[in-house]
């Protein structure tokens, strides 16, 4: 219903509204003025398009949201925006690009730029998930200004709204079930009798691969040799050659992480490749990391003082067990 009520509001109610108080404001421009072809005309300044996701759980929402703010500190990279807004950036296009998180107490909303356009999400109320795509040009988003194009430059946001959505959800939900998990750590046999290799957790090289495909840009425009490349060579800050890279791209076919598109070189993630990228790097990252930097000033002081409990209640464990201080 309340949807139904906001697409009522088209151009024609717009520009009767319009019309009527043109009526009743002074203007400086008269009748002649307007049969010399001289006169005001509506046009759009600032349009919000926006989106609420409204929970079944509520409770939930909270925890839902600080995780989905968390995975998503780099919307205003350029390479995101560029798949965000559907628009190319090149390295002449005017504007900021950057993330913005701004809280208000216990309310927090986080904003990505487009030139004069942004897109913004927060939690509403604490129980829905609110996504806007507020145009302050409607230039930026390819559309005229004049209040006939208003159809047009609704349907782009909402489009801008539905792909944040999209490449947001590669973070949530990536456990991976356990027979998935066994397939791709241990090596197996495909569909076609070729063998696949093992996608050992912890491996470097296999960690790069999983940080690769973690990247929006692959989620949706495709991945290729040459931007695997790219891409591998700075997470492993060694090269990585052209043969590796078609290596690679042959076991994570074999282990069903991606899938060849017809008549192309190009491939694309599987879900169960988008779940075994982001938990690969969620885990190794989030969770090894710190427990291996436990020792370093870096480390949280509560996770220190966690592992110092570990190590003497295992201390105490073995000296009542009389075995010597080297085991």
């Amino acid at each position: 219903m309340l949807q139904r009520i906001c697409d009522a509001l088209q151009p024609g109610t717009i520009s009767v509204f319009f019309q009527r108080w043109l009526h009743r404001l002074p203007l400086p421009l008269g009748p002649a003025d307007q049969q010399a072809g001289y006169w005001w005309e509506c046009s759009m300044a600032q349009v919000e398009v926006s989106r609420t996701i409204v929970f079944t759980q509520p409770r939930y929402a909270r925890a839902f949201f600080d995780a989905l703010v968390t995975d998503n500190l780099d919307l205003g990279r350029p390479d995101t925006v560029e798949i965000i807004f559907d628009r190319q950036v090149r390295s002449s296009t005017a504007g900021e690009f950057r993330t913005n998180v701004i809280t208000r107490g216990t309310e927090v909303t986080i904003n990505a730029f487009y030139k004069h356009s942004r897109i913004k999400q927060y939690l509403k109320d604490g129980r829905a998930l609110r996504v806007e795509t507020v145009v302050n040009a409607p230039g930026d988003l390819g559309c005229q200004r004049r209040l006939h194009n208003l159809d047009e430059l609704q349907a782009r946001a909402r489009a801008v709204n539905a792909r944040l959505l999209h490449t947001e959800r590669a973070g949530q939900a990536c456990v991976l079930a356990n027979p998935v998990f066994e397939r791709i750590a241990h090596p197996s046999v495909d569909a076609d009798g070729r063998r696949a290799t093992a996608m050992r957790f912890g491996d470097s090289r296999v960690q790069a691969l999983a940080g690769a495909l973690c990247v929006t840009l692959c989620a949706v425009t495709g991945i290729t040799n040459r931007s695997l490349r790219a891409l591998m060579t700075g997470l492993l800050g060694a090269p990585y050659s052209m043969a590796q890279a078609s290596y690679d791209l042959a076991r994570l076919r074999r282990n069903g992480l991606i899938t060849r598109r017809p008549h192309a070189n190009t491939y694309d993630l599987t879900a169960d490749g988008l779940a075994f990228s982001v938990f690969y790097t969620k885990v190794h990252d989030r969770v090894l990391a710190p427990l291996f930097a436990a020792g370093q000033p870096q480390a949280p002081p509560q996770l220190r003082a966690a592992i110092k409990t570990i190590e003497h209640h295992i201390d105490e464990r073995l000296a009542q067990s009389r075995l010597p201080a080297t085991a």
